[in-house]
């Protein structure tokens, strides 16, 4: 049961320098750095080509058709947080537009991860203000109910505690637990290495079948060649 009607001022974040260390590297490669985990399910898309962002969870939780926490919550924003909003059931109706991230951005707000809809897409793009949205709706909310701010929220079946590092690009979003930042970052700077070094042998011809070592176990299984 989530808490409602709460507001959570104190939030325990990464060092920013700790966070920037993540932020050069895609979902894809922190999802499997981070044991193939902690991403939000794939209807959670940017609202834009390009959109892309790294920072420190702010959490609210919404109720359907309302957006009056949004407003609670930009107060709680800090430089190099991204705002996390979740639901207490699915609505994609258009809880954000451009006015609310030109509120959240002054407060230091680097993106907007929420399950449910936004509007003003246009604007949002020509602002390169990144939106990572379950929709994109027109149909407006309320300001009627309370949530709350800065819980542990499921977003798109993510858990996502204030102070966790979030990331999202054209692959999706992805959850980093606060307390693995470090040890996360360090195992994606090694799958980049890696990766690079088989990016140059494909490159220059060789086959997975061979840098895989894969053909014996292929063979074990069956494979054959008819010619």
């Amino acid at each position: 049961m989530y808490e409602l009607g709460v507001v959570h001022r104190t939030v325990d974040r990464p060092a920013r320098p700790d966070v920037e260390a993540l932020a050069p590297f895609g979902v894809s490669t922190i999802h499997e750095a981070l044991g193939r985990t902690g991403l939000m399910r794939p209807y959670i898309r940017p609202v834009y080509p390009g959109a892309r962002f790294c920072g420190t969870a702010v959490t609210v939780l919404l109720q359907p058709g309302d957006n009056w926490m949004l407003h609670v919550a930009a107060e709680q924003l800090r430089p190099g947080d991204v705002l996390v909003a979740a639901c207490t059931t699915e609505c994609e109706d258009g809880f954000f537009g451009d006015l609310l991230a030109t509120s959240i951005r002054a407060q230091g707000a680097v993106g907007l991860v929420i399950d449910g809809g936004c509007r003003d897409a246009d604007a949002l793009r020509e602002m390169d203000f990144p939106v990572f949205s379950r929709a994109v709706n027109s149909k407006g909310t309320v300001k009627a109910t309370l949530g709350s701010v800065n819980i542990p929220v499921v977003c798109a079946n993510a858990v996502v505690r204030p102070g966790d590092v979030v990331a999202g690009d054209a692959d999706g979003v992805v959850v980093v637990p606060a307390e693995r930042l470090a040890a996360v970052t360090e195992a994606a700077e090694r799958r980049e290495a890696n990766e690079a070094d088989k990016r140059r042998r494909f490159a220059a011809g060789e086959l997975g079948l061979d840098m895989y070592g894969m053909r014996e176990p292929l063979e074990a299984a069956g494979l054959r060649y008819l010619d």
